[in-house]
């Protein structure tokens, strides 16, 4: 078997259909709209966490951080290692590809989530208490009674990525500056007030 040569839009779009290219086409797509509704605050980048913790993920060397972004970084990179590989696989068999495909993800995935593992904050390290009366920037798109994420620096000089909730309806979208006024341990996160009806009155 050759190649399919030069992919123009209709040859891309034969080559995304295409096996084994098509095994991980829809779940490039899921991908996609997940990601989409985490920026428009839909959804916790940092649901199952624990699951990137420990399990299969952990022991393929994919831990340490949220689920949702190994699992990410390894439908985009088998969804293009699969694509050139279906391309330009030569005398190559297909089921071969898929292979290769796959091992290719897994390394290169477990290559950038080490780095990854440095950028994003370890909550436990810090005393989620020691972040009560600081200031914080909101990260998601919004901030309701059952979601939200912001952003705050400790005295020490860390940082942490917080959950965080509101009790009214103020507009604490990304970018927002917010006050940390209580924690609740239960849920772990931590009840927000924006900064000007906090210091209002003072």
């Amino acid at each position: 078997m050759t190649g399919r040569g030069r992919l123009g839009m209709g040859g891309f779009v034969d080559a995304a259909l295409s096996f084994p290219t098509v095994l991980f086409t829809p779940l490039l797509v899921v991908v996609v709209l997940y990601w989409l509704v985490v920026i428009a605050g839909g959804a916790d980048p940092d649901a199952g966490s624990e699951i990137g913790e420990h399990g299969p993920l952990h022991f393929a060397g994919l831990g340490g951080v949220p689920a949702p972004i190994s699992l990410s970084l390894v439908i985009v990179f088998a969804w293009f290692a699969s694509l050139a590989g279906g391309e330009f696989h030569g005398p190559v068999p297909l089921w071969a590809v898929l292979i290769a495909a796959l091992a290719v993800a897994w390394l290169l995935a477990r290559l950038l989530v080490i780095p990854l593992r440095k950028l994003l904050p370890d909550g436990p390290d810090v005393s989620r208490a020691d972040f009560v009366g600081l200031t914080c920037v909101i990260r998601t798109g919004r901030v309701t009674s059952t979601f939200g994420q912001a952003e705050v620096h400790a005295a020490d000089g860390s940082s942490a990525v917080v959950q965080v909730r509101q009790a009214g309806s103020d507009d604490l979208r990304a970018g927002s500056e917010a006050l940390l006024y209580d924690f609740d341990p239960e849920g772990e996160f931590f009840w927000v007030v924006p900064t000007d009806i906090a210091t209002r009155g003072h």
